[in-house]
């Protein structure tokens, strides 16, 4: 899959209002978890604890981080768009965001990503996009919400 080329405002604009793509499927396994576990040093039992999990979770498994499953975004984005010819790219912020279904472990996400506007603040490009991490074979995503991009396309 080859992601969606944008090099400038211009062209990020005329995208408002359409879907940018989807990713590949992603699998969250329990080495992931656990790492992830690891590095943000929260261990709760309902994410690394196999056989408790399996006893006592409504969910029959393990599930990844709420956090976990938000962090792999920047991952699955770079899958669906490019943007070129900027001088640097800044993480503006998360909007409307809602998890709306745990991620069972073994369970395979991607990423839903759409234009829903493109502002010009004195050259930069204010985009926000909206999101949506659906698990394969559920009906809700995990999440939905909205990203913010700061972009300074290079003149």
């Amino acid at each position: 899959m080859n992601p969606l080329v944008i090099n400038s405002h211009a062209e990020l604009e005329a995208l408002v209002g359409k879907e940018l793509g989807v990713s590949d499927w992603h699998t969250f396994t329990q080495e992931q978890i656990n790492l992830f576990a690891d590095a943000t040093l929260d261990h709760q039992w309902i994410h690394v604890d196999v056989d408790r999990a399996k006893r006592e979770s409504a969910f029959g498994n393990t599930i990844a981080h709420g956090y976990l499953t938000l962090s792999i975004l920047p991952h699955l984005w770079e899958q669906i768009v490019d943007v070129r010819n900027i001088k640097d790219q800044i993480n503006y912020g998360i909007e409307n965001f809602r998890y709306q279904q745990p991620v069972v472990v073994d369970s395979r996400v991607r990423l839903h990503v759409s234009v829903n506007e493109v502002l010009n603040l004195r050259g930069t490009t204010k985009a926000t996009m909206s999101v949506k991490l659906e698990i394969e074979g559920q009906r809700k995503p995990a999440y939905t919400g909205n990203i913010v991009f700061l972009y300074h396309f290079n003149a």
